[in-house]
Formats: structure tokens, sequence, C-alpha cells
């Protein structure tokens, strides 16, 4: 039995060169799939809001299928299934692009947004009908008042709760270790199979997740802070 040896690990360069290219790839899946996340929850909200029926029951689909099928499974099901059934051309072009990575962003985007969009919706919803009324005797239309009026608001509602599902976002890159994604877990994995120091490899991967999602919160609790109207009134 080996005594506790921390410094074999963070002294060792290739180790370290592993770790901060599983960090890159970490931020890389996570700032993509966040972006598409965000894209696609804007797209779902503008549907449900639209008149009709049939786009309220798609999004309502689109977010029930998200929320109760596991991030795991929804990630295999695209790497392993989908992946599979695409034209060759398309399989040898992503293969040779880093395919484990686009796949980790497209499953972990396509998730999010469900929650993401959700948010956006409760955030919206707690702006009090008012605003819009007093926005269209300002002669403001109605596209003009969601631009102005009513988003602005409602994102400021939803702050907290997309902040909450950011860091769980950033959190769930891990899962891209199923698939062959060369993120930080992927990276700690292979430290360990190398240097054969389990506790230390898994401890220093453990800080960097704990350090990085508290930074994320911090940034969230001062973006928060600074769409306060009172804070601003304030500065």
């Amino acid at each position: 039995m080996t005594g506790f040896d921390l410094a074999a690990i963070l002294t060792n360069p290739d180790y370290v060169a592993m770790l901060l290219h599983g960090i890159e790839m970490t931020f890389v899946i996570a700032i993509g799939s966040w972006l598409l996340a965000m894209t696609l929850a804007i797209l779902l909200l503008a549907i449900r809001f639209s008149p009709g029926r049939f786009g309220n029951w798609f999004v309502a689909g689109y977010v029930s299928y998200h929320r109760n099928v596991p991030t795991l499974v929804q990630l295999m099901l695209w790497y392993f299934g989908i992946f599979t059934l695409m034209p060759d051309w398309l399989t040898y072009w992503l293969a040779g692009h880093n395919a484990e990575a686009i796949f980790a962003v497209i499953g972990l985007g396509l998730c999010q947004a469900a929650y993401f969009s959700e948010d956006l919706r409760s955030g919206l919803r707690s702006v009090g009908p008012g605003q819009m009324e007093a926005a269209r005797a300002l002669g403001h239309g109605y596209l003009s008042a969601m631009r102005f009026v009513l988003i602005p608001q409602g994102v400021r509602n939803a702050l907290p709760p997309l902040i909450n599902h950011s860091v769980s976002l950033f959190k769930n890159s891990s899962l891209g270790v199923v698939i062959g994604a060369s993120e930080l877990t992927h990276a700690v994995k292979e430290i360990e199979n190398l240097s054969f120091q389990t506790f230390e490899i898994y401890l220093v991967g453990t800080v960097l997740y704990l350090f990085f999602s508290l930074l994320i919160m911090a940034g969230g609790a001062y973006v928060t802070m600074r769409a306060d109207p009172a804070w601003r009134a304030r500065a």
C-alpha cells in the first residue's frame, strides 16, 4: 500500500498536460452545449407562445421527453445509435473532427434546452399582465413590447434557475466520458490508469470541478446582482 502522494500528480508534466487538455475540452463541451441549449430554448419559447395548440403540444412533448429520459441515455442514443445510422461520408467526417465532443454538445444541448425553456417561460409568466398593456399604451407593437419590456423582465426573473441549470450543465459535461469525449473526467481516468494513484487523482478532479462550479455560481450571482433594478439605482 503506497502513501498519499499528491505531488507525484501535480509535478508530472504529462499528467498536468492531460488535466489542462481535459479542462479545455470540458469548457468547449459546456460552452458549446450552453449556446445550443439557449438558442433552442428561445426558439421553443417562441413556438410555445405562438397561436395554435400544435406548437404548445410539440414543446410540451419535447420538454417531457428530455426531462424524463436520463441525460446519460440520451448521449448514448446519439453516439451509439444515431451516429451509426448516418451516411458514411458524414460518419467519416465526424470521426475525423472529434465526433465524441460534437455528440456530447448535441446531446447535452438538446437536453438542457428543455430546462432553459421552462426557466424562461416561468420568468415571462411572472411578469404582470399590466406590463404588456402599459407598453402598448406607450405605442409599442407586440414584438417591440416583448423585446424591450417583457423579455428583459422575464430573463431577469429567470436568472436564478438559469444559473443553477448552467452549473448543472457544466457538471453534466462529465457524462461525455461514456462516449469517449476527452474531457476532465476522461483525463482523470487516464491518469489513474497510468499512475495507480486513485485517491490523489480523483481528489484533484473533485477540487477542479468544485472550483469551476463555484466560479460559475459566483459569476451568476454577480450578473443577478447587476440585473437587480434596486442595485442599479444605488450604483
